[in-house]
């Protein structure tokens, strides 16, 4: 069934799993803090930018709002879809970035093994914000 994304799924829609529940906690703690680090650690954040690409700093600093906005919009069952929509596409969108911080890996203070582990990671992160972006509770996270 299709449901415009700032609409909430009719009542008679099943309610999410557990295992929906986590997952949604999880991407929104993994953008919240991650959207943060943008804007606490900017300077580290920009040597991960691909040197292709422009402006740096306001690449990062738009994604880490971009970041930000999608794990507000993830506390909301009206915005919960169309924010993990957008967190899909952001997700994908700094990929390059991980790939340039693997392929440049000696100027990393991280284990190079852990920067191959964080591409295939970005899939089961895309499959997290899926299905948790679709969780439903029985009452609302928050009043």
């Amino acid at each position: 069934m299709h449901y415009p994304p700032f609409e909430a799924a009719p009542a008679s829609i099943r309610r999410g799993s557990r295992w929906q529940r986590a997952a949604l906690v999880f991407v929104f703690l993994w953008f919240f803090f991650g959207g943060l680090a943008h804007f606490l650690f900017t300077d580290a954040e920009m040597r991960i930018v691909p040197p292709e690409l422009p402006s740096p700093r306001a690449l990062v600093l738009v994604s880490g709002l971009f970041e930000l906005i999608g794990a507000a919009g993830l506390l909301r069952e009206r915005t919960r879809r169309m924010a993990g929509w957008g967190l899909m596409l952001l997700t994908i969108a700094v990929t390059p970035a991980n790939v340039y911080m693997l392929r440049v890996h000696e100027q990393f203070p991280v284990p190079e093994w852990l920067l191959w582990l964080r591409l295939p990671f970005q899939l089961v992160l895309l499959w997290l914000i899926f299905r948790g972006s679709r969780w439903r509770a029985s009452r609302p996270l928050y009043r």
